[in-house]
């Protein structure tokens, strides 16, 4: 029995001496992949404000911006008209 009130006393004497040990997490952020982007260039356009309306209350309805919408409709337009010049020269 005093072997064991001896190693309980050694026990409490290194608790009290050493700092508790408490694990330190680390946070590392995630790093994203980002996509190579292409260069961009400028584009300036007029076009009839009716239009433009009807543009801004489409990119509203869809959450799209305004050089989303123009992005697509352009590569829309290319598209069709690239199959279609191809179709009438061959």
């Amino acid at each position: 029995m005093e072997d064991y009130k001896k190693k309980l006393g050694g026990l409490a004497d290194k608790l009290k001496k050493d700092p508790p040990k408490t694990p330190i997490q680390e946070v590392h952020p995630v790093k994203s992949v980002e996509e190579a982007k292409e260069t961009e260039a400028q584009l300036n356009v007029w076009i009839p404000k009716s239009l433009l309306k009807k543009v801004k209350g489409y990119g509203l309805d869809h959450d799209l911006s305004l050089k989303e919408i123009n992005i697509l409709a352009l590569q829309s337009f290319l598209e069709h008209n690239v199959k279609t010049s191809v179709e009438h020269n061959a």
